[in-house]
């Protein structure tokens, strides 16, 4: 998929952010990636919402098109948020409806929370208000396991990287769907080689310690303060985010839909993108009092 223009802007501590832009309209959409993407749930989403929006998608710092963190201790999520910020300043949009998948829905609670006057609406996807490393399928092992990981990343940085990512893709691809990490009969696996040939090539440093950094911040005091139109999308098989969690989500933030994709699982946004690019779009036009145009 090609956008309309593209660049880069530089973050507070000097990472350059790459970011794109397709299509036109109001108001924006601004795409927020989970940890390891760089588009993997936007490729089919984007288009359709650029029909009647100009939509943003960037990359987080140490993913994609952008530049490694200049400063290796800023990788946490209000450190993203303000790459997001950088991000809309730049591109001078002001009050976007911020689309978030997985972790990205931490980043999007967050920017809501430092800036409410300047987000239009949210749509959450597949994803929690936080400390996501202690409710990865369930449990807290995750949580449990990943200083030592880290360490491990720090004392043989060379056997790390050596590691990381070995697992061919076809073999992964078969492993998540005989699991049921993936929808089989919607996800191709075209999609999901991308998304792990990107993560594969991510500095495993940077992917651990951002991961422990999001399972530090939590949102869940501040969603009762939530004052813009919020949709929640719950998919029925997430076995990385339980459904349960998008429910009290759903459910702690004033006035939120909550829409469950059956037989979806984490990758939903590309399993079903009709689906869930039709929803997006009803709620943009009905809760901003927007005329509906077709997708």
């Amino acid at each position: 998929m090609l956008y309309d223009r593209e660049g880069f802007v530089e973050a507070a501590d000097g990472t350059r952010l790459f970011y794109e832009v397709l299509g036109e309209g109001q108001p924006p959409v601004v795409l927020t990636d989970g940890i390891g993407c760089d588009g993997f749930a936007w490729r089919y989403l984007a288009p359709r919402l650029a029909k009647n929006h100009c939509v943003v998608h960037w990359h987080f710092r140490g993913h994609g098109r952008s530049g490694p963190p200049i400063d290796r201790d800023r990788m946490s999520i209000e450190d993203l948020t303000s790459d997001l910020r950088a991000i809309c300043d730049h591109l001078e949009i002001e009050r976007p409806v911020i689309a978030a998948h997985s972790m990205g829905v931490q980043v999007a609670l967050e920017y809501y929370r430092q800036n409410p006057n300047d987000v239009a609406a949210l749509a959450l996807m597949c994803g929690t208000f936080g400390r996501i490393t202690t409710t990865f399928h369930g449990t807290d092992l995750l949580d449990q396991i990943l200083p030592s990981l880290i360490r491990g990343t720090h004392m043989f940085p060379s056997v790390a990287r050596a590691v990381w990512g070995r697992v061919p893709a076809a073999i992964a691809f078969r492993v998540a769907c005989a699991g049921r990490e993936l929808d089989a009969e919607r996800i191709q696996e075209e999609d999901f080689q991308r998304y792990w040939e990107h993560a594969s090539l991510m500095d495993p440093d940077v992917f651990l310690r951002m991961l422990q950094r999001a399972g530090q911040h939590d949102a869940r005091g501040f969603l009762a303060d939530v004052d813009v139109p919020t949709l929640v999308v719950a998919a029925e098989h997430d076995t990385f985010t339980p459904m349960a969690l998008a429910e009290e989500m759903a459910g702690a933030i004033p006035n939120a839909e909550l829409e469950v994709i059956e037989g979806a699982s984490h990758a939903a946004p590309v399993e079903q993108p009709d689906r869930i690019a039709e929803r997006v779009e009803d709620f943009v036009a009905s809760r901003l009092g927007l005329t509906r145009a077709p997708t």
